[in-house]
């Protein structure tokens, strides 16, 4: 991984950036994304909605520089060449969850195998990030299949510091014969606006429509 520093006096997003970043301005989008024709491709193969959402949603990330902006250990602006998942797992026991992270891979059976793997081995920990040590490069992503929503919403209280998008899904819902997937993503304003949100949600959607190319 490589972290690429910005110049804030030249970028053109400074005026933006400092205006949001002085107010601490956050902002989330809620929308439900069409998961029937990625449920069909799953079902195919075995595999599992949840590691194919982190799939998506890093894969994402990873095709957008602004997805990836954030500030390093020591304070400096800049933008990851590459962000790997930090994503949650439940246990079942404790009804607790721990965060782990996986290696970014590009190939969908490569990182549900992985994601398996890893899930295995370190659920029931009751440890809050039991797989260490966690890279810097990292992007939050989670879901709650226990319930369907129309918003959500993260209130974090950490100086305004925290510029990666937060992504959260929830529990598909069953329409006439379609499936239907809530999808919150929580951004920071001074890098992100509605435009960027809406990007994320149209790729999202657009991948799962063609999830036959990638399962």
């Amino acid at each position: 991984m490589k972290f690429n520093t910005i110049n804030r006096d030249t970028w053109d997003r400074k005026e933006y950036f400092e205006h949001y970043l002085q107010q601490q301005t956050t902002f989330s989008l809620t929308n439900e994304i069409n998961i029937t024709i990625l449920m069909k491709n799953l079902k195919k193969k075995h595999y599992k909605l949840y590691p194919a959402f982190i799939f998506m949603v890093t894969k994402i990330v990873n095709a957008h520089r602004e997805f990836r902006i954030n500030f390093n250990s020591e304070g400096n602006l800049g933008y990851w060449t590459e962000i790997c998942p930090l994503y949650t797992i439940f246990d079942n026991k404790s009804h607790t969850f721990s965060g782990i992270w996986s290696p970014n891979l590009t190939i969908f059976s490569e990182f549900h195998s992985k994601y398996e793997n890893d899930a295995e081995r370190y659920n029931g920990t009751r440890r809050l990030f039991p797989k260490k040590p966690i890279p810097d490069n990292t992007i939050p992503i989670s879901m709650i299949p226990w319930s369907s929503f129309t918003a959500f919403n993260l209130n974090i209280n950490n100086g305004g510091d925290f510029l990666l998008p937060i992504i959260t899904g929830g529990k598909y819902s069953q329409v006439n014969d379609e499936l239907f997937l809530p999808v919150s993503i929580q951004m920071h304003h001074a890098i992100c606006d509605g435009y960027h949100a809406s990007v994320f949600i149209n790729d999202l959607q657009k991948l799962a429509d063609e999830s036959e190319d990638w399962i």
